[in-house]
């Protein structure tokens, strides 16, 4: 899935099962190794780790149509200035907030951190959890070609 506007970029794939055998343990079996590409004005990085379990990598499209219909808040920052998502998972490599909504669409931040932070933030033991985003403007049509895309790409990796 391509999430993008004049400035910023994010690519989310999933690419494969973590483990290639099911073992019949429910989390083992369902872990997915999520590729991503990030590119914005300042830098681009990529990433690939096991960071969603198939039911969760499936509320991420449900999480889009979503803030297409506008059922989803805008949040802000606490009083504290810190950001936290409003889908986030097991693993907090990866979640996602709504910044902003406007007549033709909305404004998405990606969160992005450990494995999946810029290479310059990583190793900062999660201190910094959900605080690197990356905004990215998105009209209504945009929101839903994403979520196609992502249950097409989730199509070949069902919860086993």
């Amino acid at each position: 899935m391509r999430l993008s506007d004049h400035a910023n970029t994010v690519d989310l794939r999933p690419l494969r099962y973590q483990f290639p055998t099911a073992s019949g343990d429910s989390h083992d079996d369902n872990w997915l190794v999520i590729g991503g590409s990030v590119t914005t004005p300042d830098a681009g990085w990529s990433f690939a780790d096991p960071c969603l379990l198939t039911d969760e990598a499936r509320e991420v499209a449900a999480w889009l149509r979503a803030v297409a219909e506008g059922t989803v808040a805008v949040t802000g920052p606490d009083a504290d200035g810190e950001l936290s998502p409003d889908t986030w998972f097991v693993e907090p490599v990866l979640a996602f907030s709504l910044a902003d909504r406007y007549e033709a669409g909305v404004v998405l931040r990606v969160h992005l951190s450990l494995e999946g932070a810029p290479p310059w933030q990583q190793g900062n033991d999660g201190a910094d959890l959900y605080q690197h985003v990356v905004e990215v403007q998105l009209d209504t049509a945009a929101l839903l070609h994403a979520a196609d895309q992502w249950e097409l790409a989730l199509v070949s990796f069902p919860t086993r």
